[in-house]
């Protein structure tokens, strides 16, 4: 059991249904905050009277890897780097203790509200050979991304970059809010990769338009939220040709860069 594990394990837990049917909607406003470990006990503690910890099968964490898919000049990743107002991200997530995998689509709105759109599919027929969505989730897609005015081939998107990473969920499920704890994340695009240091997290909150909770206690620990991207972030570092959108200050300390390593079969099998 991790530390993170360890400092969630302390509140009550919810289950992934509950936190379903509380959730009014999809749309939200996300905000994002890159968190020194050593604060999380003082932030659950503030937000325990309210969040409980999501729990699915005896277990409070859960790995994901996203699978990014793009043009192939990047314009998802671009638009983002430029600050638009309008935006879109299409990728593809699996979760791995759950055997799940869908296709999502993000869409970022001129008020800065969020709305996801997803599509559970079968894993191994999600993404063919070539690397191209298959035919049940590339119409999914040209109908989401179509009917949010946004007129992309979506034919010629590829997978770009995959991201790895261990999530924890918080609920509050009274209010519809929810907080995302990531750690051990890893970024990999071409043959290079981004990692997050061990001594940060990135913290996410998930709720209304005014600050939550745990907006309000990050706040009070001198933790201010930032624009952070998974994708458009880590790409940021490993491509001279994007925007860097304020994210090399962050390199050598809370995010690190290197050649990208491939597994051993026994790391695999592990």
């Amino acid at each position: 059991m991790t530390d993170v594990e360890t400092t969630v394990g302390a509140l009550p837990a919810v289950s992934l249904a509950e936190v379903l049917e509380h959730a009014a909607t999809m749309t939200r406003v996300d905000r994002k905050y890159l968190v020194p470990r050593a604060l999380l006990p003082g932030l659950v503690a503030a937000v325990g009277g309210r969040f409980r910890a999501l729990e699915i099968d005896g277990r409070r964490s859960t790995t994901y890897t996203s699978r990014y898919l793009d043009t192939a000049d990047l314009a998802s990743c671009r638009a983002h780097l430029q600050g638009r107002r309008r935006r879109w991200k299409v990728r593809v997530r699996s979760y791995h203790e759950d055997g799940l995998t869908r296709v999502e689509v993000k869409i970022r709105d001129g008020r800065g509200t969020t709305n996801k759109t997803v599509r559970d599919l079968d894993g191994s027929a999600t993404l063919g050979v070539t690397g191209r969505l298959d035919s049940d989730a590339s119409d999914f897609v040209a109908s989401v991304l179509g009917g949010s005015g946004f007129p992309v081939e979506v034919g010629r998107l590829h997978p770009t970059m995959e991201v790895t990473y261990r999530r924890s969920t918080l609920a509050d499920t009274s209010a519809g809010e929810r907080l995302t704890i990531d750690s051990d994340l890893v970024c990999e695009l071409e043959d290079r990769h981004v990692r997050l240091d061990h001594g940060f997290l990135v913290v996410e909150t998930k709720g209304g338009f005014r600050p939550g909770p745990a907006d309000r206690a990050l706040v009070a620990m001198r933790v201010r939220p930032r624009s952070l991207s998974k994708y458009a972030s880590a790409a940021a570092l490993l491509r001279d040709d994007l925007a860097d959108n304020d994210v090399r200050r962050l390199h050598g300390k809370e995010l690190h860069t290197g050649p990208k390593v491939t597994p051993t079969l026994e790391e695999r099998a592990s």
